[in-house]
Formats: structure tokens, C-alpha cells, sequence
């Protein structure tokens, strides 16, 4: 036996170079579309676009100088993508300051820059994304400590009904926007670790397997945890978020239909316990049903003014938009942050957003490629677990715009005028390059040589470390067609 070396990814130098173009590219479309939006103002001595630009380009050469010193093998896809995603929101942020006399825009910039320097931080100091498994606990009790923080008397803030901001300084902050990371990592750690007992140990009813009741304990505290935000903090999407990540990682684990039903159980008995009792759940679900009845439009409390001109707003952008400043975002009430998908739907149409949402699918699905990739349980629910966070926020997000469920007031990932969940996101990018790393960096693998056969055997296949149920069905062939790239020590 001896130690081979097999190169999944060579990372060829041509594939990071286009990555790098593709980067400047990204972050050359916030200037771009800030001229398109208003020249006149810019011309006239508006620095605000050099700022923007200044920011992301030198934030983009910094985690782009990290990533090839630390996670050279990474996916070059992923900061391309968000940093897209991220100049085209600070597009638009001004360009709703420029109509309301907003001042989003200059806060927005400075959190990019702080997000950014966190996500380059994180790679720098998380040398193996393993190592977040040994923290399995302490990211729960960090979790419960984050939500717990807005119901601090003097320290907790409650707008417009919902009490989930601390401040800080004169600055609000949104814990649970951390939360949701730390939550990814404690249920990548339990699932990882208690798979087997869940999958395993239950009775059988007919096709299913019903899991015992201590088995049940995850979900019983992500339940609780979003009826405790719903309660006491009074917010209907960061409820939904919680509890449909934990849905998302439970089923990538064990890939079982039951949990499927026992968690719209739990959301149905939830969701009739808020409606019934739980006034701002009520005037949210009653603002969609009655959407365009007078009295529920015009209604002070949980009225549904913001929704029907957001869809009035959509509408408008037809398929090829009224053109970027050519909308009426200042009609829409937060179309910076909550309505953002509006605002951007009425000026690019139909097509610019389906754009948008597919860099938005692009960008999930080289999460899970990276999730498909790594060859650990831990980092394959985490990486799926993180990607699956964004797409059910996109999910309650564009479906509140939409009015294909209630609107809930999360922001759109990494475009929303919101510092905590621009923060958020960024780490949650720089976790997903860290794994996509490990993913595809050459491995250290154990040979067998006999006397007329050189084959490699990769013995890491072996490893009894719960591979998860779903996100683990792919064929070997994919590292088959590696096994020729071994090389000898």
C-alpha cells in the first residue's frame, strides 16, 4: 500500500482568470446601471456611484486574493454571481433614494464593506470547515442567545410590530439573521451525527417509518423556535425561514417523506394557533386573502396598501420594464427593502428579473454541487443546508411580492437595503467557498499496487460517516473518471 495523490480538479490557471474577469465584470455593472439610471445627477458631481464601485472592486480584489491563498480550489462561479447580485442591489437602492430622498444607499455601502471584510475573515481563519462540527451545541445556544437578544428591555426594537432589532449605538441590527447560520450548523452537526437512529430506530406503519419521540427533539425545538419568533417577536417570515431549514436538512439527511408530513403538521397547527390568536399573523394573512377589498386596502393596521402596489408595480414592468428610472418605486412603501423585487420588476420587466432569478439558481445550485461534492456528512448538510436557506427566503420573499402566500418582510438576499442579512449572506458565501474547496482540492489517498495492476483503490469511500440520504445518490463514475489522475510520493 502506498500514499497516492488524486487530483479531483487540477484548477487550471485559464479557469480562475476568467473568474477573475467575470468578477470585474460583477462589480462594474453597479456603475454602469447608476449611469443609466440618473447621468445627469452624476455629472453633475454626484460621487455616490465612485463610493459603490470603489467598495465593491476593492472588497471583490480582496476576497479574490484570499480565495487563491486559501481556497485556491474553490468553485470560481460563486463570488462572480454575488457580487452581481450585490452591484445590481446597490443600483437600485439608489435609485429609489434618488425618488424618495432616501439615504439607504451610503448604509448599504458600508455594509457591503463590512460583509465583505467578514466573509474574507472567515476564510482566512477557517482553515476546515469540520471544525464547525465540534461546536454542534454551543451554535444552538448561540442561536436561542441571538433570538433572545431583541426582547431585552432598552435593548430590543420593535418596527412596525415586530420586535426581531437590537440597537446599537443608534444603529438597528437583526440577530436572527446570524441565527439562521448558526442553526445551519447545529443541524448539520445532529443530523450528521444521529442519522442512523433517525432513519433506523421507530415503528413501521405501512410505507413509512415513524421516528421515536426522543428522535423528535430537532424538531420539536426548530417548532418551537418559530412559534417563539412568531409569538414573542411577532414576525411571520423569519418563523417560516427557521422552521423551513430545518424541513430542508431533515430531508437531505434522511430523505424520508414522513418528516415531509409531520412538518406540515406541526406548520398547520402552528399557522391556525398564530391566525386565531396572534393579531399581527392575522392581519398579514387577512391583508392577502382580502388583498383588493377598500376597507382592508385602506386599513391603517396590517392593511394591504403595499402589497397591491407592488403587484400594480409588477404589472407595470410588462416584459421588458419601464426602463431603470422610468418607475415609481416612491409609490410602493419600503421598495427598498422588503419590495425590492417590485421595484426591480417594474424597471427591468419580466426578463431582467427572470435574470436575476436565474443568477440567483446559479448561485444555489454550485452550493450544491459543493454539497455533492465534499466527501464529509457534516459539510454536505451545511452546504445544502445554506443553500437551501436562500432559496426558501427567495421562496417567501418573491411569493409575498406575488401574493402567492402572505407577505412576510424578509429582504432578498444580498440585494435588500439591510446590513445584518447583507452581513449574513456574505458569510454564508464564504462558507460555501470553503466547502466548494474541499470539495474539489486534491485528496491524499490510500493505494493498493499489485505486482501487474496499478490501479487506485480510494479507501476514503469507505468511510462510515453517514452520508446523507439524498444529497449522496450520485453515481461513481464522477470520481471514476478521476482515478487516472493519481500520482505516486
Amino acid at each position: 500500500m502506498a500514499l497516492s495523490l488524486r487530483q479531483k480538479n487540477d484548477a487550471p490557471r485559464s479557469r480562475y482568470i476568467v473568474g477573475f474577469i467575470l468578477s470585474a465584470v460583477a462589480v462594474a455593472l453597479c456603475p454602469i446601471s447608476m449611469w443609466l439610471i440618473d447621468s445627469e445627477v452624476i455629472a453633475g458631481g454626484d460621487t455616490r456611484w465612485l463610493t459603490a464601485t470603489l467598495t465593491l472592486g476593492i472588497g471583490a480584489l480582496v476576497l479574490y486574493l484570499v480565495i487563491q491563498f486559501k481556497a485556491r480550489f474553490a468553485d470560481p462561479l460563486i463570488l462572480p454571481l454575488v457580487l452581481a447580485l450585490n452591484s445590481i442591489g446597490l443600483a437600485m437602492i439608489y435609485r429609489i433614494d434618488l425618488t424618495t430622498n432616501a439615504q439607504a444607499g451610503a448604509s448599504q455601502v458600508m455594509w457591503t464593506g463590512v460583509a465583505m471584510a467578514a466573509a474574507a475573515i472567515v476564510l482566512l481563519f477557517l482553515k476546515d470547515h469540520r471544525a464547525l462540527r465540534r461546536v454542534t451545541y454551543i451554535s444552538l445556544a448561540v442561536s436561542l442567545f441571538l433570538l433572545l437578544l431583541p426582547l431585552i428591555p432598552g435593548l430590543g426594537l420593535e418596527i412596525n410590530g415586530a420586535r426581531i432589532w437590537i440597537s446599537i449605538a443608534g444603529r438597528t441590527f437583526q440577530p436572527g439573521e446570524i441565527a439562521k447560520i448558526t442553526l445551519a450548523i447545529f443541524f448539520a452537526g445532529y443530523l450528521s451525527t444521529h442519522r442512523d437512529l433517525i432513519l433506523l430506530a421507530g415503528k413501521r406503519v405501512g410505507p413509512f417509518r415513524l421516528p421515536r419521540f426522543k428522535d423528535l427533539a430537532p424538531m420539536f425545538i426548530a417548532w418551537l423556535l418559530s412559534i417563539g419568533v412568531l409569538v414573542f417577536q411577532r414576525d411571520l417570515g423569519s418563523a417560516i425561514l427557521f422552521f423551513g431549514l430545518f424541513m430542508a436538512m431533515i430531508f437531505l439527511a434522511t430523505g424520508q417523506v414522513t418528516w415531509l408530513v409531520l412538518g406540515f403538521l406541526f406548520v398547520a397547527a402552528g399557522g391556525f394557533l398564530a391566525y386565531n390568536f396572534i393579531s399581527h399573523v392575522y392581519y398579514r394573512i387577512s391583508s392577502w386573502v382580502h388583498a383588493f377589498d377598500p376597507d382592508v386596502y385602506n386599513q391603517v393596521v396590517g392593511g394591504s396598501g403595499q402589497i397591491v402596489q407592488g403587484v400594480f408595480g409588477l404589472a407595470s414592468g410588462g416584459l421588458f420594464g419601464r426602463g431603470w428610472g422610468n418607475g415609481r418605486p416612491d409609490l410602493v412603501s419600503y421598495s427598498n427593502s422588503d419590495m425590492i423585487i417590485a421595484s426591480l420588476g417594474e424597471e427591468l420587466g419580466l426578463i431582467g428579473l427572470g435574470a436575476l432569478l436565474m443568477m440567483y439558481m446559479l448561485l444555489v445550485s454550485r452550493g450544491f454541487r459543493a454539497s455533492l461534492g465534499v466527501r464529509d456528512a457534516f459539510g454536505k448538510l451545511l452546504a445544502a443546508g445554506l443553500s437551501a436557506v436562500m432559496v426558501v427566503q427567495l421562496f417567501v420573499v418573491i411569493g409575498g411580492v406575488t401574493r402567492l402566500i402572505p407577505l412576510t418582510g424578509l429582504t432578498t438576499p444580498f440585494m435588500s437595503a439591510g446590513g445584518s442579512s447583507l452581513l449574513a449572506n456574505w458569510v454564508i458565501v464564504a462558507l460555501l467557498i470553503a466547502i466548494s474547496h474541499s470539495a474539489r482540492a486534491p485528496q491524499l489517498v490510500d493505494t493498493f499496487e499489485p505486482e501487474e495492476s496499478s490501479d487506485t483503490i480510494d479507501l476514503d469511500s469507505y468511510e462510515n460517516d453517514g452520508a446523507t440520504s439524498v444529497i449522496s445518490r450520485i453515481t461513481d463514475h464522477n470520481n471514476a473518471d478521476h482515478q487516472g489522475g493519481a500520482v505516486r510520493e
